[in-house]
């Protein structure tokens, strides 16, 4: 897990850095990152990767192509456009915010000894 700071720079632009965090208040923002390795003596298929999202973060994003979202504790999986939140008797779309796991299929075979990271991106609530 990295605390994502903006830094100011010369020249009014800004730099985003990832840091080790020491101390996470409210509201700050995350990123957390996934690594992965194939120490097996096969190319590993269709390769699932499904990670909880932490009680006392909100889900903001995932940059990995192929994830799928659960609004239900983990139960099912879809994309974040086609879930729906019950709210009492109604329901509505769901939100980033809503997010309780992340789960990402991995088509593309990894080769003995492959290697691969995944994020996601959220805030301290």
């Amino acid at each position: 897990m990295f605390v994502e700071r903006t830094v100011p720079q010369p020249g009014g632009k800004a730099k985003v850095t990832l840091e080790q965090p020491k101390s996470v208040p409210p509201g700050a923002k995350i990123v957390f990152v996934l690594s992965y390795r194939n120490q097996g003596k096969a190319a590993a298929t269709n390769f699932v990767v499904t990670n909880p999202i932490p009680t006392g973060v909100a889900f903001d994003s995932t940059p990995d192509a192929g994830a799928s979202y659960s609004v239900d504790g983990g139960k099912s999986y879809g994309p974040l456009t086609s879930l729906r939140v019950s709210e009492g008797a109604t329901s509505r779309a769901a939100l980033p915010e809503d997010v309780t796991h992340v789960r990402w299929i991995l088509k593309t075979p990894i080769p003995v000894g492959g290697t691969g990271k995944l994020s996601f991106r959220g805030s301290v609530k």
